[in-house]
């Protein structure tokens, strides 16, 4: 696993990532960012030394730079990098979470606009919801942000501390702009957000995420174990012998390293489609790999059974025909001897209320994306939100 010490660059290594950025004109990194920040910008400014001005030009559009730079997937600004044709892309997210981690500092003289006499509820204090806030407070609205669990972060709390440490979410949110109009309500559930407008809301963004997993629907499945639960509690199923880990994508791969740290001896990913399928950055894949994880791809669960052994796991297995994943026929075996069987296979949002009033974001909205796709969702809520409410008003 990565360790903490390795996340940012040292001061050699983003001054050689600097100097390779060939600052062209188009700015497709800008374009492909679905927030639209403008790392041609801010890699000019710090290979000036300006480290001030690339901050405020990261902060500009992204509210959580720091955090996004970490965990943001190589196929957005770094995949329509011009330098990927020459010999390999300049590692944008990581030079965008140095700077800020190195360079950014709290400012007492930051403007802040004055009310607009609005007051807006926001439901869930993941990314969308924190980038919903941050553009809203730009607008003048008094904020409520209401958080189920003990601390902000959402589905960002279920990445490895190894990847993504508490504190950097903690940082980004200490720099959302306008702080002075926003409350934050942690520990309180929101089961009706329509109930909110009886206690004086103008209007509501709810991004709760998606808070539902996605059972199996197979024998036995009560005998395994969510990605959630096993996310938020890692050390409380640290298991020291064979793990299964029953999904393909960027959970389930964070579920597979983590069982390793947790001193898994072996552990195993089972993936229904192809492997060129999986729905993972070239980075992840390097570290299980690194981490000597198998994964089984074509493969399908169809049961689970509790023994003496511990646990043992029926795998079908499947073929491409024509382009459609296929069962083979008879190709079922008994995996045996499992200490743990995970499931990470997707989750989905609760139902949602038709109200103009209410606006959805992130993946309640979309369904499971990158952080930065949620953000600009959050962002995208709160532009819309204002629209309407000006809107009524006149």
């Amino acid at each position: 696993m990565v360790k903490a010490k390795n996340l940012y660059l040292s001061k050699i290594q983003l001054k050689a990532e600097l100097e390779r950025c060939l600052n062209c004109p188009s700015k497709p990194c800008m374009s492909a960012c679905p927030v639209n920040c403008s790392p041609q910008e801010f890699i000019a400014q710090a290979k000036s030394g300006y480290f001030e001005q690339a901050v405020e030009t990261i902060s500009r559009n992204n509210p959580m730079g720091q955090t996004c730079g970490l965990i943001c997937p190589d196929k957005f600004c770094m995949k329509a990098c011009t330098r990927s044709h020459i010999d390999f892309a300049v590692n944008i997210p990581k030079v965008q979470a140095t700077i800020l981690e190195k360079y950014r500092q709290q400012k007492n003289d930051n403007f802040l606009v004055s009310s607009n006499g609005r007051k807006i509820a926001i439901i869930g204090a993941g990314p969308a919801g924190m980038a919903a806030a941050a553009e809203l407070g730009r607008q003048g609205y008094k904020i409520d942000i209401y958080e189920a669990s003990n601390q902000i972060g959402g589905a960002l709390n279920m990445i490895p501390d190894a990847r993504l440490p508490y504190n950097v979410i903690e940082k980004d949110w200490s720099f959302i702009f306008n702080r002075e109009f926003i409350t934050l309500h942690l520990t309180t559930k929101i089961d009706n957000p329509a109930n909110l407008f009886n206690q004086g809301f103008d209007g509501v963004i709810v991004a709760t995420g998606e808070p539902n997993v996605v059972g199996l629907n197979i024998p036995g499945e009560d005998c395994s174990l969510s990605y959630m639960d096993y996310l938020r509690q890692p050390k409380k199923y640290a298991a020291t012998g064979k793990v299964a880990v029953i999904g393909g994508g960027n959970v389930a791969a964070d579920c597979a390293l983590t069982a390793v740290e947790n001193g898994a001896s072996h552990v195993e990913m089972f993936v229904r489609r192809r492997l060129s399928d999986m729905r993972i950055s070239q980075q992840e894949h390097l570290e299980l790999l690194k981490n000597e994880i198998n994964i089984s791809a074509l493969s399908s669960p169809e049961k689970i059974e509790k023994n003496e052994d511990g646990l043992s796991l029926s795998i079908r297995r499947n073929h491409m025909l024509n382009g459609e994943l296929r069962p083979l026929p008879g190709a079922v075996i008994e995996l045996t001897g499992f200490d743990l069987v995970i499931t990470a296979i997707g989750s989905r949002a609760d139902a949602k209320i038709n109200d103009n009033r209410i606006i959805y974001a992130g993946d309640c909205k979309h369904g499971g994306s990158t952080i930065v796709e949620a953000l600009a969702s959050g962002r995208d809520a709160a532009r819309l939100l204002d629209d309407r409410l000006s809107l009524a008003a006149e």
